[in-house]
This record gives C-alpha cells, sequence and structure tokens, in this order.
C-alpha cells in the first residue's frame, strides 16, 4: 500500500493496457470492474462475496447516499466505508446521470442543478463545489466531477453546450478537490456521439491535469458500434499515463471490446440487475435461467468455476427459485455473475500479461457464441 495515489501502466498488449492503481486503502488490479453498491450495497450480495469474488473497489452513487440516509449522516457515522464495513477503495459518482434519469423536475444552469428528489419529491440544488463535499463526507477515495450527461440522441448544438458546461464545472471541482493525499479526482469526458466535441473535451480536461479521466455519456442510448467508434477517437487524446474509466459499461462483450481499445476501470450494474431478473453470464454466454429446458437440469451453470453459486447449485433448482420469485434465486445469480465479471477481469489481466490478449479475445467470443446448450 501507498500514501498517494499512484498509476503504473505496467505493460500493454496491443492497445490493451495491464496496471495498478495504488491507494491507502488498496491496490486496484487494472483492467478493473468495479462492482456497483449505489446506496451502500452490491444489490443482492454480502460484500465479503464481492471481495472474495476479486473486485478491489467498488463504486457508490453520490446522489442516491445523498438522499438516504443523507451526507453528513455518513460522516458522522464513520465515513461510509465503516458503514457498509468495506475498508477498500471506492469510487463514488458524481450524481450527474442519476440527475437526469430520475428526478421529475430539474433546473440546470450554470451554478449547477437543481432538482426534485424521486425519494419524496423534497428540492435539491447540487453544485460543482457541493458534488465534491458531499463525497467527500462520504469519504470516497475516487471522486468524480459534476457533469452533465445528455441522453442520445441529442441535437449537436445540445450535446455541445452540456460539454462546454460539464469543463467549466470540471475546473471549479478541481479547485474544490484541491489537494488530497492519497486520493483522487477523475473528469469526465462528455460529447456526445461527435468525435469532435469528445476531442475537445478529453484535450480541455486534459489541461487540468487530473489523476484519471472517464468517459462518460455512453451507454445511453447508442448502439455499440458508435461507443466503439467515439472510443477510438477519443483515447489517443486522452494521458496514456492516466487510468481511464469507462462510466457504465456495460455487457462482458462490452468491455471485452472496450480493454482492446485501451479502457482501464469499468462500473455497471448489469450483473446484478441481471441477476435479479434470471439471466446469468458464464463463459459459455447468457443463460435465461426463467427457460423450461432448465426445469430439470442437473447441470450447474458451469462446473469449471471457483464460484459456489455457478459450481454447487443445479439449473433446476436455480429455474425453480426464479419460478417462484425466491429472493435466494437473485442472490444465487448475482453471485454468479459478478464472480464470472470479475472472472473475465482476471483473464484479460493474464493474458496481457503473457502477449496473448489478442488469442483470449477471441478464444472469449467463440466461446460465447457456441453458447451452453451442450454440456459445459
Amino acid at each position: 500500500m501507498t500514501e498517494t495515489f499512484q498509476f503504473t501502466l505496467k505493460k500493454t498488449d496491443g492497445k490493451a493496457r495491464l496496471g495498478e492503481v495504488s491507494m491507502p486503502r488498496g491496490t486496484i488490479r487494472t483492467p478493473a470492474f468495479m462492482p456497483v453498491g449505489t446506496v451502500g450495497t452490491v444489490k443482492a450480495m454480502y460484500l465479503d462475496q464481492v471481495r472474495e469474488s476479486g473486485a478491489d473497489i467498488i463504486l457508490g452513487n453520490t446522489y442516491h447516499l445523498m438522499l438516504r440516509p443523507g451526507a453528513e449522516r455518513v460522516a458522522r457515522l464513520g465515513g461510509l466505508h465503516n458503514l457498509i464495513r468495506w475498508q477498500h477503495p471506492i469510487l463514488t459518482d458524481s450524481g450527474g446521470f442519476q440527475v437526469m434519469s430520475l428526478s421529475g423536475l430539474r433546473k440546470l444552469d450554470e451554478q449547477g442543478v437543481t432538482f426534485k428528489s424521486h425519494v419524496d419529491g423534497s428540492l435539491h440544488h447540487m453544485s460543482p463545489e457541493r458534488s465534491i463535499e458531499i463525497q467527500g463526507l462520504l469519504g470516497s477515495d475516487i471522486q468524480m466531477q459534476l457533469d452533465e450527461c445528455v441522453a442520445l440522441p441529442a441535437e449537436h448544438k445540445e450535446i455541445e453546450r452540456a460539454m462546454e458546461m460539464s469543463l467549466r464545472w470540471a475546473e471549479r471541482c478541481r479547485v474544490a478537490f484541491g489537494e488530497q493525499p492519497g486520493k483522487a479526482m477523475f473528469g469526465i469526458v462528455q460529447g456526445g456521439d461527435v468525435p469532435a466535441l469528445r476531442i475537445r473535451s478529453a484535450e480541455g480536461l486534459k489541461q487540468l491535469d487530473l489523476k484519471g479521466y472517464s468517459v462518460g455519456g455512453l451507454a445511453v442510448g447508442e448502439p455499440q458500434h458508435v461507443m466503439l467508434e467515439i472510443l477510438d477517437e477519443t483515447l489517443p487524446v486522452m494521458p496514456s499515463e492516466k487510468p481511464r474509466y469507462l462510466m457504465g459499461v456495460g455487457t462482458p462483450d462490452d468491455i471485452l471490446k472496450s480493454v482492446a481499445r485501451g479502457i482501464d476501470m469499468f462500473d455497471c450494474v448489469m450483473p446484478t440487475r441481471s441477476g435479479r431478473h434470471g439471466l446469468a453470464f458464464t463463459r459459455r454466454g447468457k443463460v435465461n435461467i426463467r427457460n423450461a429446458r432448465h426445469a430439470e437440469d442437473l447441470r450447474p451453470l458451469d462446473d469449471q468455476s471457483n464460484c459456489p453459486a455457478a459450481r454447487d447449485y443445479s439449473r433446476a433448482y436455480l429455474h425453480h427459485l426464479v419460478r417462484a420469485n425466491e429472493a435466494l434465486g437473485g442472490m444465487l445469480l448475482s453471485w454468479n455473475n459478478l464472480a464470472y465479471y470479475q472472472e473475465l477481469m482476471q483473464g484479460i489481466r493474464k493474458s496481457i500479461e503473457e502477449d496473448r490478449f489478442q488469442d483470449f479475445y477471441e478464444e472469449t467470443i467463440d466461446n460465447w457464441k457456441r453458447g451452453d446448450i451442450d454440456p459445459v
């Protein structure tokens, strides 16, 4: 462990990058997948299970935690790490995306955004400075700038306005964050699906010399090929010596193809959300455990997995639990999914280290395409 925040790029294989983020609370092996603990819990999971699956860091949500239980209350209770019993790194997003997607009423201007809580209808105001203050009260290790996230598709003029606003807010967040040894603030590249705006955003953020940079505003309605094209245009402009984080992405396929373009960090609710709805991710692709073909299938999801949920429970039992709406079904499938995501990241890291990422890439996609109809 270290008393400072440091990113070490250890090896590259093509554009894929193997690295480490060192922080006082621990080391984050990259490429990394960060399970999402929106309100201080990774849904349907014990945090001990999350750690055992291979997670080095989890994500908390500024918007949700400021509403419940409240940032000041979390601070009085000793900070988010102590409250949730997770003594490893935590990244908090700024709340900008949730304000866009959840609040029924919002008014945005240069000073920040006023919005109505989706919980009780109360009005709140979040400025760039308040967003950083909230994240500080939570005690997060990596804090994100407040940005304006525009749902796609959108008009060029609207995307440009939001991008420029986000750049100005990034500078204010940088000032508000100041110098916090061992912690970091990341900027967020915006610009929708317009490559020229993405490049302007990345170049503007680079001038702030931040500890890390993320790509935001994707996975909000655009097809995968657009996301990948934006990454192809944007990543060459982003500093190669700093960690690169693709926010809110995504499927295993999204992750694999984004690593191939140079992304280091990911987060997404998909593994736990899908698990709660009966969808499992495995090395042989997706398995909809609700399907009738699993009703009398005594095979596990994957007898080669190290995860008990994947290895020790029959598909017939999982099918029964999910069809009966039993909580255990969602718990076991979420456990399986998070374990598979971490297994995927471990495989990616090992393949980069051994100069065989392209082979791993092709083998992984081929296994997904084969599917799980045949015995695993």
